[in-house]
């Protein structure tokens, strides 16, 4: 196995450990990484909830808020639809439950047993039976053309919330609140259903007690320069950027009514910082008989963020962490954007005990979904993952009880490996409504009694798992050569539909490919894709769209369904596609192959082996999609003891690794037949490894786990 440390120029290390004050390990990786830019950096060092992008950015956010505003006033009934995914069911909890504060008549509906995947018009019809006049989709409806029509025509109005890719033709919905909208201009594409529907409900937080909701505002900003003055004007709306004008003027050589400022200045309120000095470069602009109503902001901003206090623009923005992370240079009038959107939150109390419980959802939805971990995911889910640990939401404290991992720390792998499946398991075993009850549910003995359930339906599905995989695998291996040795393929009446995601999941993970799982009733198939080596699972549904009823999903999990008499036209194309895509250069029928390289993150002297690198470790975590674990190498370690383990045969190895100041506790899953061979006890060794902390009885400890070791100087 050869290990690959990326050589990196040492000069941008430093910069950016001395510019971002960081330690220069942690500089050293990211730089490691590509992760170069101030923006990108932010989001690896920075877990303040400020960070997060303003949901107003979200195309028709206002639309969708004034809309159910608009409900409450007028005591209408609404309907929050979700899907029977963790993303869904988190996403309905989150919208249910923030409308449900608000004292709203509010009802949810998840699709059941056999229903397909998203809006449906008997839930349409039903609704408007019930005098229902305003549908809330989560984490679907971007692909309900039919529905929404139908709805329309019953006289009831939809807003859309979905993150999964739109088709070329979009629903005529009331609004749509998606960020992959090809007119959208939010900095962030890959938020999960669940982060989309938090965004609904922290507007809907900051319509109600905002008094800035709705109006357009200026910041105004002149300054001087070679003899000229610049001058700055910023539009916001709920604290969003919309528009912006810059003019450059000599002074006394121009009338302000020749300038843009008249018309974009009409009618609005306008703030600067320093009115006395604003006021005096406008005379010297325009003349003195030029009077702007304005209205300084500094000493105001200076109560509430006490070091801007005394301090001018230019000199804030010297000293503006929003300036340091910028990948641009920036002027003083960004410097007061972020100055005054900072000050709005922290007087109106923007980030509560509310957003805090419910980006502990966000937080489970986005990891179950597996979203990138980059840009504002990692701010939702430090924050989630921060929240579970020190107060836990109703419901999901339940569940962690349950799980009997209440006690130990939350992480992102805890949540992937423990507590997504069981959430998941309601809605793979047909009751997806139970996860979202627990969830929602406020009397104590009803959530332990739903929690309880949950577990139970979570052991079932690990068994039909098991023996469907039976199934799977040895098809998925025999279709692999019709399938280039490029995508991975099983399908039949034996795999349940409820599992056909965790099998493509499975698949995916087992032979390194695009894999799909298909599952047969009588007339009709509905399968799971999972994308690998970064390919864009969109290709395939937009090659095969005329043979689908339904389909949707994002570039790395889709899904689909079809009537069965179109499923041998579709493995033929399929079969095409599958000519397109780079064989694995994995050997593709064993789990336990092991890869050619070992990408290694940072090489580490023995004695950077102690508690402190947890430091390092902590700071690149949730790590996930687009993030892996940190892979470090270490030479000329001591092995001092070595164990053999394992439930069914001693197939795996347990070491002790002595740094000089620490032993460390590691293990190395399939290596027993590499002892004596490759190394021994008191052997100089160099590894290859992750650490993370292990939890067993009761007890967490740090621990290495080893992908490669092989005595020093081989």
């Amino acid at each position: 196995m050869n290990w690959v440390k990326k050589d990196i120029p040492q000069e941008l290390v430093r910069e950016i450990a001395a510019k971002y004050t960081c330690d220069p390990l942690i500089a050293s990786i990211l730089v490691r990484r590509g992760i170069v830019k101030g923006e990108d950096i932010r989001y690896f060092l920075e877990d303040d909830p400020r960070y997060l992008h303003n949901a107003f950015e979200l195309p028709n956010m206002e639309d969708a808020v004034d809309r159910i505003l608009a409900a409450k006033d007028e005591g209408e009934k609404i309907l929050v639809f979700g899907d029977r995914d963790v993303d869904g069911i988190t996403s309905t909890a989150i919208v249910v439950g923030g409308l449900l504060r608000l004292g709203m008549d509010v009802t949810w509906r998840l699709p059941t047993g056999d229903e397909l995947y998203g809006l449906s018009v008997a839930a349409v019809e039903a609704f408007a039976a019930g005098s229902g006049t305003l549908i809330i989709t989560v984490d679907c409806g971007i692909s309900n053309i039919a529905e929404v029509k139908r709805a329309n025509e019953l006289g009831i109005d939809v807003i859309i919330t979905d993150h999964h890719n739109p088709q070329d033709e979009i629903p005529a919905a009331l609004a749509i609140v998606n960020p992959k909208l090809k007119d959208s201009r939010y900095p962030f594409r890959d938020l999960a259903g669940c982060g989309v529907a938090y965004k609904l409900v922290s507007a809907l937080r900051f319509a109600l007690k905002s008094r800035l909701y709705g109006q357009a505002i200026c910041l105004f900003n002149t300054r001087p320069v070679n003899g000229a003055y610049i001058i700055e004007i910023v539009k916001l709306r709920n604290l969003a950027v919309v528009d912006r004008i810059t003019e450059t003027v000599v002074p006394g050589m121009v009338d302000i009514s020749r300038t843009r400022l008249p018309a974009f200045l009409a009618g609005q309120q306008i703030f600067v910082w320093d009115a006395r000095r604003q006021k005096l470069a406008l005379s010297k602009i325009f003349g003195k008989a030029v009077d702007v109503q304005i209205l300084d902001m500094a000493d105001e901003i200076g109560k509430e963020i006490p070091q801007s206090a005394g301090k001018s623009l230019l000199r804030l923005k010297e000293i503006s962490s929003f300036a340091r992370y910028a990948n641009k240079d920036i002027e003083e009038i960004d410097v007061f954007i972020n100055l005054f959107t900072s000050f709005i939150q922290k007087r109106e109390h923007h980030f509560t005990e509310e957003d805090i419980s419910d980006l502990q959802l966000a937080c489970l939805g986005t990891v179950a979904d597996i979203m990138p971990l980059v840009n504002e995911n990692r701010v939702i889910i430090r924050a989630g993952l921060m929240g579970m640990q020190k107060k836990p939401r109703s419901g999901l404290s339940d569940l962690l009880i349950k799980l009997d991992i209440a006690a130990r720390r939350i992480t992102a792998h805890t949540l992937s490996w423990t507590v997504c499946p069981a959430v998941n398991a309601a809605g793979r075993m047909g009751s997806p409504e139970k996860a979202a009850r627990l969830l929602l549910e406020e009397q104590d003995g009803v959530r332990f009694a739903l929690a309880d359930e949950i577990c139970a339906m979570n052991e079932e599905r690990k068994r039909i798992g098991a023996e469907i995989w039976t199934f799977v695998e040895p098809m998925a291996v025999k279709n692999l050569a019709e399938f280039n040795n490029a995508f991975a393929v099983a399908y039949g009446k034996e795999i349940v539909r409820g599992v056909a995601g965790i099998m493509a999941n499975r698949m995916n993970s087992f032979f390194k490919a695009p894999s799909l799982a298909a599952s047969f009733s009588e007339d009709m198939v509905t399968g799971s894709l999972r994308s690998a080596q970064g390919y864009d699972l969109t290709s395939i549904l937009e090659q095969c769209a005329d043979l689908f009823i339904d389909k949707g999903g994002h570039d790395y999990a889709a899904g689909f369904s079809m009537e069965k008499r179109h499923w041998e036209t579709f493995l033929e194309r399929l079969k095409a596609i599958a000519q397109t895509i780079e064989p694995s250069a994995q050997d593709a029928q064993r789990a336990d192959a092991q890869d050619d390289a070992v990408t290694v993150d940072a090489e580490l002297p023995p004695s950077y082996l102690t508690p402190d690198i947890f430091k390092v470790i902590d700071r690149f975590e949730p790590f996930g999609a687009e993030n892996d674990p940190l892979t470090f190498m270490t030479r000329k370690i001591r092995v001092q003891e070595i164990q053999f383990i394992g439930k069914n045969g001693a197939n795996h190895v347990k070491i002790t690794l002595d740094t000089g100041k620490h032993k460390w506790p590691a293990v190395y899953w399939n290596a027993a037949d590499r002892v004596k061979k490759d190394f021994d006890v008191n052997d100089a060794v160099d590894a290859a490894f992750h650490i993370n902390r292990n939890w067993y009885n009761g007890t967490e400890t740090p621990q290495i786990v080893l992908l490669d070791l092989k005595r020093s100087g081989e």
